[in-house]
């Protein structure tokens, strides 16, 4: 079927108005695997400029060799956002490179340390059994506890702060435009229950996605927008330990949710097309759930 393009009185309303992002130069943290990756291809394939930045840069440099086909452009910007002086200095490179601002910061980039205690690699403790599930969870590394925190959490909120001035100039490319951040959390940070043994990774997230609530209403006056994506199970190093030569994942076995499956490219990246487009400029503060329904049957706080 041949696609059509709306025309006259109902062109704003046509799907390649909504989803434009052919006007945005973004950055993505973490943009070279995973989540990340598929938010950064959705991007470059509608038109917009995106730089990606992470700790190994022979994964950005792969990632920007496989996937920089337009029809909008990829570039390798290496830094680590756990620490504040390499978030400074990125934001100072980003400021030299685009000095009219940039129109999206999307907050991807995480760890989980959770190795010591997490059922898949260390067994599932008795959970009618307090000793049981003593000595399972006391096995929990404090280092790990501050490492997870320190990128997913501290360094979320530098990045965030760092960015903003960018953010507030690329404001004003478009009549109309506001700028805005995507933070990229997990639907663990929602989970009521043991989130499969990884305590420090899903309290990061729980505390990163309450940050999306606090910069939100920190800058609303500068027409900055903060939103939230909370994933599912999405294919990844961090959910299967490994990436192929195409920076890309798999996972063999589905997840127990509704949907049966876990979550592929297309989902993420029509999530990612709908908050940095025109169509998601009166969404603010806001949480979506791409999750394969997992919260419904799982408890949650939503």
């Amino acid at each position: 079927m041949a696609a059509t393009t709306a025309k006259g009185e109902n062109a704003p309303l046509d799907r390649a108005n909504l989803f434009d992002v052919s006007h945005i130069t973004a950055l993505v943290t973490g943009g070279g695997t995973g989540i990340g990756l598929m938010i950064t291809q959705a991007l470059v394939a509608n038109g917009a400029k995106v730089y990606i930045t992470g700790r190994r840069e022979e994964a950005l440099e792969q990632t920007t060799k496989v996937y920089n086909t337009g029809p909008g452009s990829l570039h390798s910007l290496p830094g680590d956002v756990s620490k504040k002086s390499e978030i400074l200095d990125l934001a100072s490179q980003m400021d030299q490179m685009e000095p009219d601002g940039i129109q999206l910061l999307v907050n991807n980039a995480g760890i989980a340390r959770d190795d010591a205690t997490k059922f898949s690699t260390a067994g599932q403790p008795d959970m009618k059994d307090a000793d049981s599930i003593h000595n399972h969870f006391i096995k929990s590394d404090p280092q790990a506890w501050e490492d997870t925190f320190r990128t997913n959490v501290t360094g979320q909120f530098f990045t965030s702060m760092a960015f903003l001035p960018l953010l507030a100039k690329g404001r004003n490319k478009i009549n109309g435009y506001s700028s805005s951040i995507i933070n990229v959390s997990s639907v663990s940070g929602q989970m009521k229950g043991s989130s499969g043994g990884q305590f420090a990774y899903a309290t990061s997230k729980a505390a990163f996605s309450h940050m999306t609530r606090m910069l939100a209403t920190t800058f609303k006056d500068v027409g900055v927008r903060v939103n939230c994506i909370a994933p599912g199970l999405f294919p990844s190093e961090m959910t299967t330990g490994e990436s192929d030569e195409t920076n890309k994942s798999e996972i063999d076995k589905p997840p127990a949710n509704p949907a049966g499956r876990t979550g592929a490219d297309s989902d993420m990246a029509a999530t990612v097309l709908f908050l940095a487009g025109p169509g998601g400029l009166f969404y603010n503060e806001q949480f979506l759930y791409p999750d394969g329904g997992s919260t419904l049957v799982n408890p949650a706080a939503k």
